[in-house]
């Protein structure tokens, strides 16, 4: 079976349908490694379309993306109105009145062959070890209010913090946009009103707006939204709905004032049925209850969050109502689908952002060059699912694995089956309280045991490389790192004080080690 074709040598025109956050992301990253000279980029949106804003939360891998572009991150922070964010605050998700911490970075580090988590574990079933947060410098500093980029260099948890940012996704995407304008990328206001195929193969030929415009191209990236013009209605690819594992549908959203301590992590608070996100900006706090209709009416769950929001409301709440799951195909014949188009997962684990980036990664790594590789597509459609995939297991184990039976909601998520792939999982770490990461695993092993730990499951055993230290010396040893952990976290200046420097230009370059 031959590709789709695409004409001459190598692609001469990419269109982008939607801009937002996926759409301005993927022009700029295309901006940057192609020569626009050669290879058109046209970004098609309207103003008329709001851009739906569930999350403006992120993970680390988003400094790879900034770095790809070669932002200078302190600008990137005045721009965007960003924070710095260490790890995620779960509250009441076990039970209510419990909350954990899923930090960034590592926990402790490995004694030669002998892992942490084997020996964390192994202490622990003496009652011999602190609990995790106190090996994590992530963890320590987040709960003091305390934050500073990696040192660079030497023998200290602070050549080991991991962090993101928390950041305005309008202005995130102007920004970009103005990065991936000057780079040679063009815009066009218009709604798509319709989708022309080619005869030979139904590949995407042209796009046709409102206003009779039409916009051609050897390739589309389908940025539309829950709409999917592209990959969903044109290209007809079914979309596979996860709902029986995720069930929440809805989110009710709204600004509110700044925080003063300004916290350098994301909240997110179990509720009566769904859970609730705090987002803390420079200039607003960014709150919303995802929940499930399901088991609460629309009108409650907006009244439940505006009554359950720190400091004064900035507009009127809002709601969106979306499915959770994932298009069956992300790129087919001349189309590759990013953002919400290709699948929404709730930003419980800041992973929306996260998707779109792998997903241009990717395809950066297959972009055709002359006829399309029916191998690429496979490979790319492959690899982009078990992200999903991966990720939607992660999400699920927060809902499944709870002690909460206070309402019928809880109930429901306790008692549902879960995917294959997520129950060895927790097998494996019932048994032995190993975790592992495959190798296309998002998250890493402290991500998973953080979250499994948190969520209160318990290990019957532990890695018997763990038996390796005499315990008088793995007790020595444990107890001296969270003793360096707590000291290194005590040197930091505060996470206010760290970024009143950025954004008043005091911190360029600043402190970066």
């Amino acid at each position: 079976m031959r590709g789709s074709a695409v004409r001459g040598s190598g692609l001469k025109s990419i269109a982008i349908l939607g801009g937002g956050t996926a759409g301005w992301m993927a022009a700029a990253a295309l901006a940057k490694v192609l020569d626009t000279a050669r290879t058109s980029i046209t970004l098609v949106e309207s103003e008329e379309i709001g851009t739906v804003g569930v999350g403006e939360a992120t993970i680390p891998p988003i400094l790879a993306f900034n770095k790809l572009l070669d932002i200078d991150e302190d600008t990137f922070v005045r721009e965007t109105s960003a924070t710095f964010k260490l790890g995620i605050e779960f509250v009441d998700w076990l039970r209510v009145g419990h909350r954990y911490f899923h930090p960034f970075g590592n926990y402790g580090i490995d004694f030669g062959t002998v892992p942490f988590d084997g020996l964390w574990h192994r202490l622990r079933a003496a009652d011999a070890a602190a609990g995790l947060d106190a090996y994590s410098i992530c963890a320590t500093a987040a709960r003091a209010g305390k934050f500073m980029r990696p040192a660079s260099g030497g023998n200290t948890p602070l050549a080991h913090i991991g962090y993101a940012f928390h950041f305005d996704a309008a202005r995130y995407a102007r920004f970009l946009r103005s990065y991936a304008e000057q780079r040679g990328v063009t815009r066009i206001e218009g709604r798509a009103m319709d989708v022309e195929r080619s005869h030979d193969d139904g590949s995407v030929s042209a796009i046709r707006l409102a206003d009779d415009g039409r916009v051609e191209a050897d390739f589309f990236i389908d940025c539309s939204g829950f709409r999917s013009l592209l990959i969903g209605a044109a290209l007809g690819n079914a979309f596979d709905d996860w709902s029986r594992w995720l069930p929440n549908d809805r989110a009710a959203v709204v600004a509110s004032s700044p925080l003063d301590d300004l916290p350098p992590y994301t909240r997110a608070t179990a509720r009566e049925a769904g859970w609730q996100w705090r987002i803390p900006l420079q200039h607003r706090v960014g709150n919303g209850y995802v929940f499930a209709s399901d088991h609460l009416s629309e009108a409650s769950a907006i009244e439940a969050l505006s009554g359950a929001v720190e400091g004064e409301l900035i507009g009127e709440p809002r709601l969106l109502r979306f499915r959770t799951g994932c298009r069956a195909v992300l790129w087919d014949r001349n189309c590759v689908a990013l953002g919400l188009s290709s699948g929404f997962l709730e930003p419980l684990e800041s992973t929306s952002i996260h998707l779109v980036q792998a997903g241009i990664a990717r395809l950066l790594e297959m972009l055709p060059n002359g006829e399309i590789e029916p191998a690429d597509v496979r490979r790319y459609n492959r690899l982009m699912r078990a992200e999903f995939e991966s990720v939607r297991d992660f999400l699920i184990l927060h809902f499944h694995a709870v002690q909460r039976d206070d309402t019928s909601y809880w109930r429901q998520l306790r008692a549902m089956p879960i995917p294959e792939t997520l129950a060895e999982r927790l097998r494996i770490y019932r048994a032995s309280g190993r975790v592992f990461r495959e190798a296309d695993d998002l998250f890493s092993k402290t991500s998973w045991l953080a979250v499994m730990n948190g969520q209160g499951l318990r290990a019957e055993g532990y890695d018997p490389l763990a038996d390796r230290l005499p315990f008088d010396d793995a007790n020595r040893m444990m107890a001296r790192v969270a003793s360096v952990t707590q000291a290194a976290a005590e040197h930091m200046p505060t996470h206010r004080d760290y970024l009143d420097r950025i954004v008043s230009g005091a911190a360029e370059g600043a402190d970066r080690g």
